[in-house]
């Protein structure tokens, strides 16, 4: 692209930016049922559609050792069919009005959506409250659901060298918090779930004082609100979900693994520990983490890919989660190439901005585009149910989420050095190292 054109590009983001920050001010009406289940609306009368979210606070972290997966298990188990609508039957009545949904778990939450015509609202609170009710957990299902899982996992981790890589890191930057366990689970946990965990696990964690749900598009607030105690009200709450133990011993020196697996060529991923989601920190890795590893303009890119050929490709980040996380590099190495001169050359960037802060012109860019990236998540139904969930969930208060464009903008030059300096050093750190088998390690 032209660098005109670029920069045309750019200010036209910034200007739009600075327009929806004037008047981002969204018109939500938050409600919460007697059984606990917090509803948040906001209409949106521009398209027949609607978005319907829902997160349970349940995700890898609330899990045992002996239960790994199961949260993951679960988002598989809640399309197996309830009391209502048997096996199979949420995907099809749902596709029948013109809907779709999705899931995803992660390590702190677990999401659903569907996205449809607005026509369709009540059969969509009808299939929602059905498998928040009365989910089937036959034991027979189970086992069948667990054979897909593994199969799922078998593909997805085990065959895949950055997934397993991703796997090791965790299980070895993590000593006691259960962050050190895969969202997917390990195998041997998966093959072995049974009835009696999965409706304990279920009981407490898909009650609906543990969900918080965002409808957003063209509906009525309060004749929907009408249908929600309708399907819902009746649902019982559950047990308060059991305290997950925070505690993780400060690292005391850098960790390193070596894999062996079969491969082209090598490969890095490297970690270090950060704060939670109310880490005074976060505006300023959210600007390291686009300084370094978003796009072709990024430092690690540039230098690694672009101008020492070290590098296939890399990415990087962190997510915002309840406990301290890590924020994760992965670095493809290029095939005849060591992955010590790489980690070299790695190594040689975060010094520099760790000496030297970004550049003004490169901290404003930051600025710019996470700014615009914000203000993108709320141009849809679907992106707005999602965020304002994903807040409510997090922080217990969706309005929250306007910190963040103030947050951002407020980093300094300085700041980022001194997080730089904080977090991003070798005592920190935890590096898997993937060779090719065979090679001399």
């Amino acid at each position: 692209m032209p660098k005109k054109l670029i920069i045309l590009s750019a200010l036209v983001l910034m200007a739009a930016g600075g327009a929806m920050g004037a008047e981002f001010n969204l018109d939500v009406k938050e409600y919460q049922l007697d059984n606990g289940l917090t509803i948040m609306m906001l209409e949106n009368h521009t398209a027949p559609v609607i978005t319907y979210f829902t997160i349970y606070k349940v995700g890898a972290r609330n899990e045992r050792r002996d239960n790994s997966g199961i949260s993951h298990f679960f988002e598989h188990m809640m399309f197996n069919g309830a009391e209502k609508y048997g096996p199979k039957m949420f995907d099809q009545v749902l596709e029948s009005k013109g809907g779709r949904n999705n899931a995803y778990t992660s390590q702190n939450i677990t999401a659903y959506y569907e996205d449809f015509p607005a026509g369709a609202l009540e059969i969509v609170l009808d299939l929602e409250s059905d498998r928040m009710a009365d989910l089937t957990l036959k034991e027979e299902m189970i086992k069948s659901e667990a054979g897909v899982v593994s199969e799922e996992r078998l593909v997805g981790v085990d065959n895949d060298n950055e997934s397993i890589m991703d796997e090791e890191l965790y299980a070895t930057a993590y000593m006691t918090h259960a962050y050190e366990g895969p969202v997917l689970g390990w195998m041997e946990s998966i093959r072995n779930f049974n009835r009696a965990d999965c409706m304990e696990y279920f009981k407490t964690y898909y009650a609906p004082n543990n969900a918080v749900v965002a409808i957003v598009g063209d509906f009525d607030s309060e004749k929907t609100l009408a249908l929600m105690k309708r399907y819902f009200g009746d649902i019982p709450a559950g047990p308060p979900p059991p305290r997950v133990p925070r505690y993780e011993p400060e690292q005391r020196g850098a960790k390193r693994v070596f894999l062996e697996r079969k491969a082209e060529h090598e490969h890095f991923m490297r970690g270090y520990h950060v704060g939670d989601k109310d880490n005074p920190d976060l505006f300023a890795l959210e600007i390291i983490q686009f300084i370094l590893t978003s796009g072709e303009s990024s430092r690690m890119h540039k230098t690694l890919v672009n101008d020492l050929q070290l590098a296939l490709y890399q990415s990087g980040g962190f997510d915002w989660g309840f406990d301290p996380s890590l924020f994760t590099f992965y670095v493809a190495v290029s095939p005849g190439v060591d992955h010590a001169k790489a980690e070299a050359a790695f190594d040689s960037v975060l010094a520099e901005l760790t000496a030297r802060g970004p550049q003004p012109e490169e901290l404003q860019k930051a600025k710019n585009s996470l700014t615009a990236n914000f203000y993108k998540n709320y141009k849809t139904n679907h992106g707005t149910a999602h965020e304002l969930a994903r807040y409510k969930t997090l922080y217990g208060d969706w309005k929250t989420m306007y910190h963040f464009t103030a947050g951002v903008k407020a980093v300094t030059v300085e700041q980022v050095r001194e997080v730089m300096a904080r977090y991003f050093k070798p005592k920190n750190s935890t590096t898997v190292v993937l060779v090719p088998e065979g090679d001399q390690l």
